[in-house]
Parts: structure tokens; C-alpha cells; sequence
């Protein structure tokens, strides 16, 4: 690209960093997404962010994918690319986006991997026998209970709790939406344990309901870390995460309730779309009852 182009580029990401005020971590994301854009334009000797056409953001994206590079990757690219567009537009440096009309190749949508109440059940009820341990058991029945997303019960805070009335609030959920949850009773109880175990943490200062040994706010992976070793020490094989205890809050419940909204509600999701991929998983669990039971279902062998 020529100096010119170099120059709107610099421009753009300072108002990325200074006047939006985005992170490191999304202006980093932006450069390398159009890093990508400026190389094909050098390999194809394009010099001006003008001269690029759609044909050629088509091109581009379709070059990613034979890359390798999931549909998922390519949105952010594309994403990425219509907002340094939307930029030039803005300062009336180009005359029109060439990414605007530009989809990513679709990408085939993985159900998420759920665990049966049963296995639930034998991972929930194994039983803790240590201080750590019960604060680990009250983790994961929250989980479970109350469907969070790993990010947010690292965040809550022992007043974002309220045990007599079965509830907590999730603060700053994604999106920084807050939402009010329920708690189950048996979660309910695994907290007055943990809870009546906190105070040797040495976390008198600290607000978050969960702590570390040491008395700080239990980070990320290391919850990650707990739920991977609880289920070793338990003899429990599979590898189970955070996130596959809220996929199975969320499938346990619409398979029960078959109230949809309701459980986009408690799980937070901006777009119904997103909680519909439940349906397929409740759809897919009576389509095996239905093949393993059905007399008519079952193929005739030789």
C-alpha cells in the first residue's frame, strides 16, 4: 500500500484505541484481521484502499478459507474490514464499502456437548472432603443450577447473592447486560457450605464469592482447572468443562419446560437464535429414544 493508504490506516486504529476506547485485545484483532487485507493487496498490487473492489474482498476471503481458516475467523476478518471501511466512509476518503455485501462461507453449527441428568448427578453428588473441595462443589452446582457462563461466576460478588430468596444477579453478563437468576435448592445449600467455609481463605477484603487459598478472586483457569481435577480424583472420565454444565442446564430445562423465551432469558442470549440450537439437541435426544425403542424403528438385519 502507498503512503497515503498507510496513513488512513494509522488514523483508523487511533480512533480505535483513543475515541472508542477498545481494548488491546480488539485493536490487536484488527490489525492482524487486516494485516491479511493489506498482504493480498501488496501480492495483487493494489495501492489505495480506494481501488480495491468486491471482487476482490471475495477473493480474499475465499483465499482464507482454502487456507484453512473457519467461517467463524473469516466474520471477524469481514467485520474487521467493514469497519476500517466505514471509517474511510466516514472521513470521505473511498466512495463505498467493497466488503459490504461480502458473507463469509457458511460453516456447518456444532451442537454443544451436554452431559444426561445422570451423569450430572454422579458428578454433583461425589461428595467433598476438604474446605477446597466444598467450595468447588458450590461452584459447580451453580453452574448447573443457575446455567452461568464461566466469566460470570468468576465475577459475582458476595452481595450479588441472596440465599433466603434463591436468587443472584449477574452484574455485567455479556454484552454488559445484568439479569436476576434463580438457585436451586441443592446449589443453595453447597453455598451456605462453602460459605461457612470461606473465612479461613483469608478473604475478609475481598467481595468475590469465590476465592483462592490465598484469598483473591479465583481466576478463569483455575476453575477450569478444579472442575478437570475434581473429575479425575471422582474417577469420572470424560472430559468435562465449565461452558458443557450451562449447555446442560440450558438442554435439561427446554427438554422439561419447552419453553423457549424462558430459557433465552436465563442464559442470557440477546437473539432467540442462539438458544434454538437447544431445540436440535432436545430433537436429536428423542430422535435416539425413538431409534433404540420404536418397534418399526430398528433395522432388520441379515
Amino acid at each position: 500500500m502507498d503512503t497515503d493508504a498507510e496513513k488512513m490506516l494509522a488514523a483508523f486504529f487511533n480512533q480505535l484505541t483513543i475515541e472508542r476506547r477498545a481494548s488491546r485485545h480488539t485493536v490487536t484483532s484488527y490489525q492482524r484481521d487486516i494485516g491479511h487485507l493489506t498482504r493480498y493487496c501488496e501480492d495483487k498490487a493494489i495501492c489505495q484502499w480506494q481501488g480495491i473492489k468486491p471482487s476482490d474482498i471475495r477473493s480474499h476471503i475465499a483465499g482464507r478459507h482454502r487456507q484453512g481458516i473457519g467461517s467463524k475467523s473469516l466474520q471477524r476478518e469481514l467485520s474487521a474490514i467493514r469497519s476500517f471501511y466505514n471509517f474511510l466512509l466516514k472521513k470521505r476518503l473511498v466512495d463505498f464499502s467493497p466488503a459490504l455485501h461480502v458473507q463469509a462461507p457458511k460453516q456447518a453449527r456444532k451442537l454443544p456437548k451436554t452431559l444426561d441428568v445422570d451423569q450430572i448427578t454422579g458428578l454433583l453428588e461425589a461428595g467433598a472432603s476438604s474446605a477446597l473441595e466444598i467450595r468447588d462443589l458450590a461452584m459447580f452446582e451453580l453452574f448447573y443450577s443457575s446455567g452461568l457462563r464461566l466469566s460470570e461466576l468468576m465475577a459475582l460478588n458476595l452481595t450479588d447473592i441472596d440465599l433466603s430468596d434463591h436468587s443472584l444477579v449477574v452484574q455485567a453478563g455479556k454484552g454488559g447486560k445484568t439479569r436476576i437468576l434463580p438457585i436451586g435448592s441443592k446449589a443453595v445449600g453447597a453455598i451456605n457450605n462453602w460459605l461457612a467455609q470461606r473465612s479461613i481463605f483469608n478473604s475478609t477484603r475481598e467481595p468475590a464469592l469465590f476465592v483462592s487459598i490465598r484469598g483473591t478472586r479465583l481466576g478463569q483457569r483455575s476453575i477450569e482447572s478444579r472442575l478437570e481435577l475434581w473429575c479425575k480424583k471422582k474417577g469420572i472420565a470424560e472430559h468435562i468443562h465449565p461452558h458443557m454444565l450451562r449447555h446442560s442446564f440450558a438442554s435439561h430445562l427446554l427438554e422439561s419446560s419447552q419453553d423457549l423465551r424462558a430459557v433465552q432469558e436465563l442464559l442470557g442470549h440477546s437473539n432467540i437464535s442462539t438458544t434454538q440450537i437447544y431445540t436440535h439437541l432436545d430433537f436429536q435426544h428423542l430422535a435416539d429414544i425413538y431409534d433404540k425403542t420404536h418397534p418399526r424403528a430398528k433395522k432388520k438385519t441379515d
